[in-house]
């Protein structure tokens, strides 16, 4: 492989790991809850209330936390906004389990939101706990675990939560697998990390909804 093509498929490993930030899954998450909801039969939501779950989700999830590293960033705790170094990654994480704790706080009490929103959104905020707890001793990709973490919820609304099409399921998976590709291209993890990381996600937002499905 020649230079070029080298750094082609390397900005590209960049951007997608900037895109797919793990902060920015909630938020994407919510947006296509939102517009499942908006198509379907019951009448959707009004337009007003979709927004304000995805403006308080993006307030709560990227933009708190983000304002936190960065912080730490300028004190000079954490060397950058991917945390590449492992033992960096505690204390973002600490504010970050927090602000998700007031998320799922938001979406269950206030919002009063569908059990699978419910369920994938403290799925999640467990996940990240787990995350934390794993990269004392091992350093678990929390880019694929975010994307696990969307896909089940994601799965979990077509199956459980009213159905709908099954080509945004399908097309995560593939934006995962890319996501993967990108993580390994660029040495930030090795492959069982980031298979270790996408089950991860992916099991503590489909396990809950699925109990949370047979149950009630």
């Amino acid at each position: 492989m020649n230079r070029t093509v080298q750094n082609i498929v390397t900005g590209i490993a960049k951007t997608m790991s900037v895109v797919l930030y793990p902060l920015f899954m909630p938020t994407y998450g919510m947006i296509c809850f939102m517009a499942s909801l908006k198509t379907a039969e019951t009448g959707g939501v009004p337009w007003q209330v979709g927004l304000l779950c995805v403006c308080m989700t993006f307030v709560l999830t990227v933009l708190i936390p983000l304002t936190a590293i960065k912080i730490l960033i300028r004190r000079g705790k954490v060397s950058d906004l991917q945390i590449a170094d492992a033992k960096e990654r505690t204390v973002p994480y600490l504010y970050t389990i927090c602000c998700f704790g007031f998320w799922c706080y938001f979406v269950t009490a206030i919002l009063h939101a569908p059990g699978y929103i419910c369920a994938s959104a403290i799925g999640g905020t467990v996940a990240l706990v787990a995350v934390m707890l794993i990269n004392f001793k091992w350093k678990i990709s929390a880019h694929l675990t975010g994307m696990g973490g969307l896909i089940g919820g994601v799965m979990s609304y077509y199956l459980f939560g009213g159905g709908g099409s099954l080509v945004l399921p399908l097309i995560l998976i593939v934006v995962a697998l890319g996501l993967m590709y990108a993580r390994l291209w660029l040495n930030a993890h090795d492959p069982l990390q980031v298979i270790a990381g996408l089950l991860l996600g992916l099991c503590f937002t489909f396990i809950p909804n699925m109990i949370f499905a047979y149950a009630v």
